[in-house]
């Protein structure tokens, strides 16, 4: 399963970095990207005005349609805020959110997504 990520911080790309896994980072003067295969989408909770890239990456050719599930990170001490942008970009495009974590993540936070990506891939196949 193919990982596409968008940071400003870099605490996703650190997370992601950690997991090992294929992926790709959708950067702000080029997010058109076309992914090959299903994939999930990795984002941290930013207010809607920093999500551009993600927005241009989302509607180009047909990544939107490839999209399995979203992976939000955030901080927990904002509550309802916590992964708001991976909730609000899965309910639009009617994908589930298929994992969360704070900050970096903790090496448990990747052994976990490791597992969900696992179970993910043997669906698709």
């Amino acid at each position: 399963m193919l990982i596409a990520y968008y940071t400003i911080t870099g605490q996703t790309r650190r997370f992601i970095e950690k997991t090992q896994l294929s992926a790709y980072e959708i950067n702000d003067t080029d997010p058109f990207h076309q992914m090959s295969a299903p994939y999930l989408l990795a984002v941290p909770a930013y207010d809607d005005e920093m999500m551009d890239a993600v927005i241009d990456f989302l509607g180009y050719q047909t990544n939107a349609q490839r999209l399995v599930g979203v992976v939000g990170s955030g901080n927990r001490n904002f509550n309802e805020l916590y992964i708001h942008t991976a909730k609000d970009i899965a309910r639009g495009l009617g994908v589930p959110v298929v994992f969360d974590y704070e900050f970096n993540g903790t090496l448990t936070d990747v052994a976990n997504f490791q597992k969900v990506v696992e179970q993910l891939e043997s669906k698709q196949h």
